[in-house]
């Protein structure tokens, strides 16, 4: 397990999940949206990349399958997953709806809704990464151990 390279995607990953409570708190919930998606791809990343295995593309439900099949699965995270899929593209582009802006049809039900998710799933990669051996500074607001380097 290449622990650094674990770490460091990690911290990324609760950094921006950080940020999507600032951005329901100012009610951009489209950003909160996008922000969480982000929060999921870089932690699923985190783990895939550490266990040296390819970790490429956008689509969270993809990177969670490949996650499932190293760190088990679980029904309720995939269904997350595929909601977070659908918070990449739209909360961004102008076009993404047929009038208006994207943030006016964000609300901060959803907003909510995909934090939790995110939250959730980074959740079950810190235990994985746990088990794998490998924790990091900052780790759920624990002081953590610092990455542990490859074992």
């Amino acid at each position: 397990m290449d622990c650094e390279e674990y770490s460091r995607w990690m911290k990324q990953a609760l950094h921006t999940l950080k940020l999507v409570k600032a951005d329901i708190e100012y009610e951009g919930y489209g950003w909160a949206c996008f922000k969480a998606q982000q929060a999921a791809e870089y932690a699923l990343k985190a783990i895939l990349r550490g266990f040296g295995r390819p970790a490429f593309g956008h689509s969270v439900l993809r990177l969670y399958r490949e996650f499932s099949s190293v760190c088990g699965e679980d029904n309720e995270l995939e269904r997350c997953a595929a909601l977070l899929d659908k918070m990449y593209i739209p909360p961004r582009y102008p076009d993404a709806f047929a009038e208006g802006a994207p943030y006016e049809y964000y609300t901060r039900y959803e907003a909510e809704e995909v934090y939790e998710c995110a939250s959730r799933l980074i959740s079950v990669v810190i235990e994985c990464g746990r088990r794998a051996g490998c924790s990091f500074e900052g780790e759920e607001g624990e002081e953590g151990e610092g990455s542990r380097g490859s074992q």
